[in-house]
Parts: C-alpha cells; sequence; structure tokens
C-alpha cells in the first residue's frame, strides 16, 4: 500500500503543479478522491519551493507560453497537460495501457494501448499496429499526458488496433534531429518484435497480438512533422525485418516557410509562431526556416516521392494557421510521383488539434471514426 500511495501521489502531484485549470482540478478530485485531499498540503508547499527557485534564477531566453531557458540550463516548461499514469482497464472503453523503456540511454521511453479483446480458437488476436508520435512544437506535452492518452484510447477502442505512443525526449535540451532519431529508434525497437530474438527483451504485447504486416505511422502537429520525417528516412532505409509501413496518417501536421502560402500573413513571417518557435529550438540549422525538415516544399528538399509508407492521410482544420501548408503538402505528394493512395481530409469550423483537445465532441469522434477506418482499410 505504501508502495502504491507513493506512485500514485507523485503522479498526481506532477499533475496538478503543471496544470493551473479548474478542469484538470475537477479530474483529479473524482478519479482519485481517497488522494487528491492529502495532497493539498504537499502541493502547497511545492509549488511555493519551486517559485523561490524559479524566482531566484536569471532566464537566459523565453519562448512566451511555452518555456524558459535558464542561464544555469534548467528548462521551466510553461505549458502542457497533466500526466496521468496507465490504466489495466479503462473504465470506459475498456482499453489496457502500459509504459515501457526502449532504450535506457539517452531515454526513450513509450505508452503501450490495447484494446479490450476476446479470445478466438484460444489464439491471440492479432491488430493493426500504429507508432504514434504525439503534438506539442517539439517542445511541450508527453505520451504520458492527459489529452494524449484519452485520443488514444479513444482511437485505439475505435480502431482496434494495438498503439505504440513515442515518448520523445524534447527540445531545447535534445536538439530536433536527435528527436527524429529516438522516433525512427522507436520504429525499428517495434519492428524488431518481428525477428526473432530480434528485440532484446520482448514485449509481449507486441508479440503476441502485433500484425507485423499492418503498420502505421501517425501524428498530430509537430508529431505529424516528425512522421514525415521518420516516412521519408523509412523510403531510404531499410527497417528491420523487412518491414513495410502501410500507411500514415499526418493530421495538422506543422510545416512552415519564408514564403507565404494561400492565405498566411506576407509580412512579419520571423514574428510568426511557426517561425518563432523552429528558430527557437533549432537555431543552429543551416537553412532556417526553409530546412527540409520543416519546409518540405524548400529548394534542394528531396522528393516526396521517397515516403516510406503504402498510403497516406493528411487532415487539416478550416481554422488552422497551418492549415495550407496541409493542403500544400497533400497536392505536392500527389504530383511528386509517389505511388501510394493519398487522401485528404478536411475539418469545417475547427482549429489546430481540436480532436486532441477536445476528443468528446462531434467533430472530433468524426474525425477519429475516419482515422480508424483508414488505419482498418485493408489495400
Amino acid at each position: 500500500m505504501k508502495t502504491f500511495y507513493k506512485y500514485y501521489s507523485s503522479s498526481l502531484l506532477r499533475a496538478c503543479l503543471y496544470s493551473h485549470s479548474h478542469q484538470t482540478s475537477l479530474f483529479l478530485s473524482i478519479q482519485y478522491p481517497f488522494l487528491f485531499s492529502r495532497l493539498k498540503a504537499k502541493l502547497t508547499y511545492y509549488i511555493t519551493h519551486k517559485k523561490k527557485i524559479m524566482c531566484s534564477k536569471e532566464v537566459e531566453i523565453e519562448l512566451p507560453t511555452f518555456l524558459r531557458v535558464y542561464k544555469d540550463g534548467t528548462v521551466e516548461r510553461l505549458s502542457g497537460t497533466p500526466y496521468v499514469p496507465p490504466c489495466l482497464e479503462d473504465p470506459k472503453t475498456g482499453v489496457a495501457s502500459k509504459d515501457i523503456t526502449i532504450r535506457e540511454d539517452p531515454l526513450i521511453r513509450a505508452r503501450l494501448h490495447l484494446p479490450k479483446l476476446e479470445p478466438v480458437n484460444e489464439q491471440p488476436e492479432k491488430l493493426p499496429i500504429l507508432v504514434y508520435y504525439h503534438g506539442g512544437g517539439f517542445c511541450i506535452e508527453s505520451a504520458f499526458s492527459l489529452f494524449e492518452h484519452q485520443y488514444l484510447t479513444t482511437l485505439v477502442a475505435e480502431a482496434k488496433i494495438l498503439a505504440v505512443s513515442v515518448e520523445y525526449r524534447l527540445a531545447p535540451e535534445c536538439p530536433i534531429p536527435a528527436i527524429y532519431d529516438d522516433c525512427w529508434e522507436a520504429l525499428q525497437w517495434v519492428a524488431s518484435h518481428s525477428v526473432n530474438c530480434g528485440a532484446a527483451v520482448n514485449e509481449p504485447w507486441l508479440a503476441d497480438h502485433g500484425d507485423f504486416h499492418r503498420v502505421f505511422v501517425g501524428g498530430d502537429s509537430a508529431g505529424a512533422n516528425i512522421a514525415h520525417n521518420v516516412l521519408m528516412r523509412a523510403g531510404r532505409n531499410t527497417i528491420l525485418g523487412g518491414i513495410k509501413i502501410s500507411g500514415a496518417y499526418l493530421t495538422h501536421p506543422f510545416f512552415w516557410g519564408s514564403e507565404p502560402i494561400g492565405s498566411e500573413s506576407k509580412t512579419d513571417r520571423d514574428k510568426g509562431l511557426a517561425h518563432v518557435m523552429w528558430t527557437f529550438l533549432y537555431p543552429t540549422t543551416d537553412d532556417g526556416i526553409d530546412s527540409p525538415m520543416i519546409n518540405p516544399f524548400a529548394a534542394g528538399a528531396p522528393s516526396l516521392a521517397g515516403l516510406g509508407c503504402g498510403r497516406l492521410l493528411v487532415s487539416v482544420a478550416e481554422k488552422d494557421r497551418l492549415r495550407d501548408r496541409g493542403l500544400k503538402y497533400c497536392k505536392a505528394v500527389k504530383e511528386s510521383g509517389f505511388k501510394g493512395e493519398v487522401e485528404l481530409v478536411e475539418v469545417e469550423g475547427e482549429d489546430h488539434a481540436f480532436h486532441i483537445v477536445t476528443h468528446e465532441k462531434k467533430s472530433a469522434q468524426v474525425l477519429i471514426k475516419r482515422l480508424a477506418a483508414f488505419l482498418n482499410k485493408t489495400c
């Protein structure tokens, strides 16, 4: 009982500490009433102690509303939803989740989500595998955060897939190219389970339930940018076991560039959020905001025909400032000579990442069902 209390109280404390919303407090008090009241004194101490420490430090540079970097090298994150622990059985969907370690040093972790299964002839049911990369501008959020957990639980229940949500390292502590490396390594780790003795330690959910003929990659916002860069690498390099990526979805992909597209502002482009965030987090790139990693249409960028997947779905939202980039990306892939199938999903009246922030909303449920259909479609 002491171990149980220590684990969950620390989880709740982190959740409270990094969230200031009434909604989060209500959620925690309902979900964990037996612990919530006992945490108040501890929480007050931590918040007070944290403020004293941060006030005594000198800020080196700040990305407003996202993070501060102090002169001693520490980073304070100002945004993000709270941590939530995995669950053996989600009361609403029946989805099980657990956290695993992919690599110890540097650390890469993941949260696995498995739908409720009915035994068939005493044989483990094989499911499509989704390797998923969360959003958050490369610098906030987590595979273990409230919004991401709720979103993937909903998608996994709807699509009946096995999802591996990658907890990659964050910028600025980790350079953005290393984030891509983390996510590529996570994909290779998943694929290694298709090979006898491929993984150093087999993950039983993947070994028992993963269908390696149906492997997908997906991501939202910065996670969609990561998915794109992983797909470009998959087009050049071999995945362990000869695995082929059946399909990929990119929702509200984080792409940008120096030249305006569509309705994008033509003035003060260096002051826009996408430009500021990229140059803040990756100041050493030679091409700046026109690096092919963030601008796949830049001069000298590799051909999108090289995307290493069989099918591609791109989703955009009407009110999202990244919408026109997503539309151009979809069109550019179609015109590149890409041999796979390309689908575009446009959602009217919604903004960036609405299906994650408000996953129970009707429009979010419609999009999640659309993604589930894509993941279940057979070629």
